[in-house]
């Protein structure tokens, strides 16, 4: 392991397919994921649902991130901080489960990636390493 922090944190950006929490990205995206957070109360849920751009305004984002949330682009969502747990809170409140979200980010069908999920998840052959093409 390196002993540069810097250079440890980087090794988790090299993961094809992952993106890792680190504290940075808990910086990044503190506000979007307490946006998120807020669609646990019904209040806020209606609210939400009456106009999304409206009540997104309200909280500090950047234009990427709520280019994203309006997309619902959760892939995008994550590389600008947000946590898959919090982001749940959006797509629950669209009435979406986990199952049918996170297809979304795999670019399967809800019926394909469940097969693939029963089935023991993505195989571990393959590209490993972004940097390496390996």
């Amino acid at each position: 392991m390196p002993r540069d922090i810097h250079q440890y944190l980087a090794q988790f950006e090299d993961i094809p397919g992952t993106r890792v929490f680190t504290a940075k990205r808990a910086r990044q995206g503190y506000h979007l994921n307490q946006f998120a957070m807020s669609l646990m109360k019904p209040e806020n849920r209606e609210r939400w649902k009456t106009d999304e751009k409206a009540y997104l305004d309200q909280w500090p984002l950047s234009d990427d991130q709520k280019a994203a949330v309006l997309a619902r682009d959760y892939n995008r969502m994550l590389d600008l901080g947000g946590n898959i747990y919090f982001l749940s809170k959006i797509f629950s409140t669209d009435g979406l489960s986990f199952v049918q979200a996170v297809s979304t980010m795999s670019g399967m069908t809800v019926a394909d990636y469940r097969a693939m999920m029963n089935a023991g998840g993505r195989s571990p052959e393959g590209l490993r390493s972004k940097r390496e093409q390996r």
